[in-house]
Formats: structure tokens, sequence, C-alpha cells
């Protein structure tokens, strides 16, 4: 009973947690600069190795939940990977394009000098065209997704990433030579998916075999609370990276968020809308949704500060994909669980597909 009370409370009041972490990080930020600072050097190809650890804690425990057998019945259902894969990228990329357009360079055109209504619409296409690796577990974690399925989702997303990313930002923005960090790319891919997804067999295998199915069982149950534990932890590191650039920044901050909120909205609910009309189990259309609606933004970001710069608008907008992503995500998971009944009523098995 005390084992419910806590999860429960953690996830009654998690939006709580996260403003005050967030509140937290931009004060470190501000405050204490040294910390960021020295954070900051303990990157590799773009990718900082202190969140890649906590979002790899946050991942650990979904993928104790995989084995290969469920991959395999993963794969023979086709329908969520196909809404997943439409769109992300027929769908996605060029709806973000118009959205972006439409606010920096008409809605918002007397607020926002030319110049850097440019440079906005080009991080957002490049978030718009790098479909989310990492944190997708976790909110399928939050909305009790099927890992198994959020797993073969993510990875077929990477492999698309390889080919498809390139060729439809240089479209977008008519940028030729447009140079990927493909270090970046197969760096996060080993970190968020290959190791912890290694790990997580090795223990299941390990426990399994030594003390029963039963007993991994109980394991696994207790690592509920990890997820969100480092969830949090990476929102004030987060934050305290981009304290500065958000409290000087306020009004373009607030634009610049206005589409990027209103695309991620939008992408959910289509590809949601089209997982209930399918009549897929909500255990794939919840995950499915999360996949769509978040982004890459370690991708974004990077590619974004190697084509543009560091100072630039369009790696502004990337920041802020950053900042507004985990607070829209809680959103929208807090929206799918509420929504369940709108699916076909199913059973919940650990590594099963019901559909």
């Amino acid at each position: 009973m005390s084992k419910k009370a806590g999860i429960s409370f953690f996830e009654k009041y998690l939006s709580l947690w996260v403003i005050l972490c967030i509140a937290l990080g931009i004060s470190i930020g501000k405050y204490l600069p040294e910390v960021p600072n020295f954070l900051s050097r303990m990157e590799y190809e773009h990718v900082s190795i202190p969140v890649a650890l906590l979002i790899w804690l946050m991942i650990y425990p979904m993928m104790l939940k995989v084995d290969f057998s469920s991959v395999i019945k993963s794969i023979k259902q086709p329908k969520g990977l196909a809404v997943t894969i439409v769109t992300n990228w027929l769908i996605k990329p060029f709806t973000m394009y118009a959205i972006a357009y439409l606010f920096f360079n008409v809605i918002f055109k007397s607020l926002i000098p030319l110049d850097l209504s440019q440079s906005y619409i080009a991080g957002a296409v490049l978030l718009g065209a790098a479909p989310c690796t990492a944190m997708v577990f976790v909110w399928s974690h939050l909305t009790k997704g099927n890992p198994s399925y959020t797993l073969v989702q993510v990875a077929i997303n990477d492999i698309i990433i390889l080919f498809a990313f390139t060729p439809i930002v240089a479209f977008l923005l008519g940028i030729n030579g447009i140079a990927v960090p493909y270090a970046t790319l197969i760096l996060s891919v080993i970190l968020f998916v290959v190791i912890p997804l290694s790990l997580g067999i090795l223990t299941r295998i390990t426990l399994v075999k030594r003390h029963g199915v039963e007993y991994y069982n109980r394991f696994v149950s207790k690592f509920s609370n990890i997820t969100i534990a480092g969830l949090l932890l990476t929102l004030v590191i987060i934050f305290s990276f981009q304290g500065n650039v958000i409290l000087t920044n306020p009004l373009h901050i607030l634009l610049i968020a206005v589409p990027l909120v209103i695309q991620t909205f939008m992408i959910f609910f289509i590809v949601y809308g089209w997982a209930r009309l399918w009549k897929l189990n909500h255990s794939i259309a919840a995950p499915a949704g999360m996949i769509g609606a978040s982004n890459f933004f370690e991708l974004a970001v990077a590619v974004s500060v190697s084509i543009f710069g560091l100072s630039s608008g369009a790696t502004l907008a990337t920041v802020v994909g950053v900042l507004v992503e985990v607070p829209v995500m809680l959103t929208l998971v807090k929206i799918a669980n509420n929504t369940r009944h709108w699916f076909s009523r199913e059973v919940f098995e650990m590594d099963g597909i019901d559909s």
C-alpha cells in the first residue's frame, strides 16, 4: 500500500516538481554560472555526458521490460509503425515549416526583424525534421506504453534519420552542403538505445535464470520512481545551461515557443487520432503520438551550431525547443492517460502486445 502511495505522490504532483526543477535550474544558471560552465566541459560530440547519464537512468528501467520475442511480435504489427513513419517524415517537417513561416513572417512580423525570423524558421525546421530518440522512452513509460513496440518505433526512426534528415532540411531551407554531425547521431543512438537495451536484456537473462520470472517482475517494479527522479535531475541541468538565455530574451523566447507548442500538440493529435481510427491499442497509440510530438533536440542543436553558429537565431530556436518540450510533453502524457477509454479495452502485460 505504501508503495502505491509513493508512486501516486510523485505522479500526482509531477507538474509541481517540474516547475520547481526548472526554476532551480534557471537560478543555478544565473547565480552559480560556474556549475553549468563546469558541466559544459563534460561534453563529447555535442552530447552532454551528465545529461546522457541521467537519460540513461530514465531509460534503463523501461529497457528491463523488453525482450526479443516481443520485439519480433512488434515488427509483425505494422500499423503502428506506419503511423509513426508517415507522420514523422511525410507530415511533421512540412507542417513545422508552414506553421513557423506563418508565425514568424506573418503574425509576428512587426515584432521580429526579417533576418531573425528566417533564422527562427531554420531552427524550427531542424527540430521538426528530427524525431525523438531518447526521452520518448520516458513518455512511453508514463503512459504505460508497450516498451518493446516503443523500442522498435525508435529504432526505425533512428535508421530513417540517417538518410532523410539532410535532404528534408536542405529542401525546406534551400541550403546546400548541410553537414550532419553523424558522430553526434551515432553516439546518441549508442548511449540512449544500444547500451541501456543491452544492459536491460543482460539483467533480464541473468535474473530470470537465477531467480525466476516472478522475482524479476518484482525487481522491475522497484524502478518506477527512478525514471521520474532522473527526469527531474535532467531538467535542473538542462535549464541551468539556458538560464541567461531565458532571462535575457523573454519576449523572443515566448514568440518562438508559440509555433513550437502548436506544432507539438497538432502532431500528437494527428498520430493519436489516426491510431484510434485504426483501432490500435492505447499502449501503442500513446508512445506513437509521443514520438511524433517530441524532438531529437541534441541533433537539432548540434546541426544548428555547426551551420549557423552558437549565437544565431536558429540555435536559439532549437534551444527553445528544448525548453518547451518537457512541460508540453508532460501535458500530452496527462491527456493520453485521461483518454485511455477512447481505445479498446486491452490487457496490459509486461512484454506482450495485445491487439
